[in-house]
């Protein structure tokens, strides 16, 4: 087991936030319920990032950038958005403080804001506020922006990375002519971020459709895709949001139509978080620490030499300067391990703990034979390979590890779908097994909260390729038209 790690099975909720700080990815700050992102956790991120960027410019999207501050008259235009995000708002009253004349630092109440400002929680009001000066005609339009930023939502119980206080995230706000345009923009997100997440996060998602009482405040629609960790819950992976014309309306932003009619703007949102960490630990990690998927690790080799000598040390330097230089020219990231202060088992140790994908160890002997030992740290196998081809050899032993990483969540995630047609069976499932349920509903919401009541359990999506099929609702009998999945969820 992983130094100072609690193992799954004891603990899973102490075995993942043992694992995120040993790690090295973030730790509780001064703040409560906020994080520090140590340099490795944000190192991740960044990779995240960059991806994720790329993707977006590729669908003709561009970046900006809008205030942290919301007037709070901005919120109540709109009511439900209001509705959704009004106990978590964090309130800007005052812009002084002042000394009491008894060395105590106090707000100074002469500086009261005329105007309280809402630390944004999400940017839909202040962006739309804005488009309304950036849109006349239908040459305006779309508008497909996106932002990197930070946002706060004054949770109570919170989680490094999964649930903070304030988080990371990119939030795309687009606008469009027509409400098909809109509804083909909000898909076509919900598709990056699972392509995404499947191929570099490594992990199978469900792309599904929330509830009318799951949708996000504001929305006539909100897509996802949800993952499933280890321990058998689900976590919802991103979200894409058609907005209809409620924002629109709400901040009266409208343009003259090809046939000049004035009309209202047609919207969509989309994000995802650094809660995407919390995914990429929880759906591959295990007790001896971090798994990175290659294609996310910002380590993908680490190279550790074994020496007794300078002689042998400077031979070692020599071979590992050929081949980084192979490996710098096919973008594979590594890290030459030479540190003299700890000895090849600690370091070892170390990377396993950090989850980077492939280690070499190579040592005097391995030089007069020609060969080098790879360590994979998804299967913790070890093969000694030869030094003819290394590069090729570690470049192909990554893209097998990325698949391999996959097919194991895909593998666990495929076992825990249990298709059920009774309430007692569902009960058992929930309780016993954990994963997705498969069953029938009645399509209301009385009866979603009261399974939600009773078992903790709630409508994760209705699966975009659910087809229609007659049956009877597992809770309350009545007709249903098609199956929805259940699940507990982060």
């Amino acid at each position: 087991m992983g130094k100072g790690i609690t193992s799954r099975s004891e603990d899973y909720s102490q075995w993942y936030n043992d694992l995120v700080i040993k790690a090295d990815l973030a730790e509780n700050s001064a703040v409560r319920g906020c994080m520090v992102i140590k340099p490795y956790g944000y190192g991740i991120w960044e990779r995240m990032q960059a991806i994720l960027d790329k993707r977006f410019k590729e669908t003709g999207h561009t970046n900006a950038y809008f205030p942290l501050f919301i007037p709070k008259s901005f919120f109540s235009k709109e009511a439900a958005h209001v509705e959704g995000f009004a106990t978590e708002c964090a309130v800007v009253t005052h812009y002084r403080l002042k000394n009491d004349g008894s060395g105590n630092i106090v707000v100074d109440e002469d500086a009261k804001l005329e105007e309280e400002l809402i630390v944004r929680p999400t940017s839909e009001t202040i962006i739309w506020n804005t488009y309304k000066g950036w849109v006349e005609s239908y040459r305006d339009l779309p508008i497909l922006v996106n932002q990197w930023a930070n946002v706060v939502r004054w949770e109570m119980r919170t989680r490094l990375f999964l649930r903070t206080a304030e988080f990371l995230w990119q939030e795309g706000h687009t606008a469009h002519a027509t409400r098909e345009e809109a509804v083909e923009e909000a898909e076509r997100m919900l598709d990056v971020y699972a392509e995404f997440a499947e191929k570099i996060l490594a992990v199978p998602v469900i792309r599904g459709r929330k509830t009318e009482n799951e949708r996000f405040a504001g929305a006539l629609d909100t897509y996802c895709i949800e993952a499933l960790m280890q321990d058998g819950k689900a976590l919802q992976a991103g979200t894409s949001h058609f907005l209809g014309q409620n924002f629109a309306k709400a901040f009266d932003v409208k343009f003259t139509s090809k046939e000049g009619k004035l009309e209202h703007v047609w919207a969509t949102s989309w994000g995802v978080s650094t809660r995407l960490m919390g995914a990429l630990i929880m759906a591959h990690s295990d007790d001896q620490g971090l798994v990175l998927p290659p294609k996310l690790a910002p380590i993908q080799v680490v190279i550790v030499p074994i020496y007794k000598t300078d002689e042998e040390k400077a031979n070692l330097d020599q071979f590992v300067d050929e081949l980084t230089a192979e490996l710098k020219a096919m973008d594979i990231s590594f890290k030459y391990d030479d540190r003299d202060t700890q000895r090849p088992g600690f370091k070892f140790a170390e990377w396993e703990l950090k989850g980077v994908p492939l280690r070499i160890a190579v040592g005097s002997r391995d030089l007069q034979n020609g060969t080098v030992e790879l360590a994979r740290r998804d299967t913790q196998t070890k093969e000694t390979v030869s030094q003819e081809g290394l590069a090729v050899t570690i470049e192909n032993t990554l893209a097998i590890i990325q698949e391999n990483i996959y097919q194991k969540a895909l593998n666990y995630r495929d076992s825990h779908i249990t298709e059920v047609s009774s309430y007692e069976e569902f009960k058992q499932v929930i309780e016993n097994k954990g994963g997705f349920i498969s069953c029938h509903w009645d399509g209301t919401v009385e009866t979603e909260k009261r399974v939600k009541e009773e078992t903790k359990a709630t409508i994760r999506c209705i699966p975009l390729d659910a087809k229609e099929e007659a049956g009877v609702c597992i809770f309350t009998g009545k007709p249903s038209t098609q199956k929805v999945l259940f699940a507990k969820a982060y």
